[in-house]
């Protein structure tokens, strides 16, 4: 089983996202009906085929979302001006009931960069299913994944696969963080490549759960 890193300079622990509304004028036709009140919870805006341009969106629809800075790492590139150097944040956010998303983005600092991560993290917002398919089980509450799924991101690959109630995530840090705020309380692991690439691990493990919606049963 992989175990987990913690990159350097990365902080632990997920925090409330905590944005004021009261300001938001939406430009599109979702946001509108999220904000007119047509649209009152987060399964009817997901299955609206309106895509989500707006993280103001998740905000009003989901206000209990959770966020957790998953790895920031200075990038440097060379140009014809000079070395121009930024900084790369992978955030994480979700409720912890069955909401996920994972982005990540640059910016010069590093605050401006967590903001931007976390608000293309809700852009990318998918409600994963749980279940309990491990044989082991049989409780029939949603703690686990309800079959075997596999995701890859660049050279890391991540196998999530049914287990008890009350296990645990066994699986890295990384992978952790992706888990709890997916809802996902247990949960058995297999994982394979460059696991130090933090992001990939982040990535691989959110396709993993992604996994979970399109497979057919």
């Amino acid at each position: 089983m992989a175990k987990g890193r913690r990159s350097r300079g990365q902080p632990s622990g997920s925090r409330v996202s905590k944005v004021d509304l009261s300001g938001w004028i939406p430009k599109t036709k979702l946001g509108k009906m999220v904000q007119s009140g047509q649209i009152e919870n987060i399964d009817d805006a997901l299955n609206s085929g309106l895509p989500i341009r707006e993280s103001e969106i998740i905000d009003a629809l989901l206000p209990e979302m959770r966020e957790d800075v998953i790895d920031i790492n200075m990038v440097q590139r060379m140009t014809d001006s000079g070395r121009r150097v930024k900084f790369r944040v992978c955030v994480v956010v979700g409720n912890e009931d069955g909401y996920v998303g994972v982005a990540h983005t640059k910016d010069l600092q590093v605050g401006p960069a967590i903001t931007k991560a976390a608000k293309a993290a809700k852009l990318n917002l998918i409600k994963i299913k749980r279940g309990c398919g491990s044989w082991e089980c049989g409780c029939g509450e949603p703690h686990t994944v309800p079959f075997e799924v596999s995701g890859k991101a660049g050279s890391v690959k991540i196998v999530l696969k049914s287990a008890p109630k009350g296990l645990g995530l066994v699986c890295g840090e990384t992978p952790q963080k992706v888990l709890k705020l997916a809802g996902i309380d247990d949960v058995w692991t297999y994982s394979g490549g460059q696991e130090r690439t933090t992001l990939n691990f982040a990535m691989a493990t959110f396709d993993a759960l992604k996994s979970t919606v399109t497979m057919k049963v």
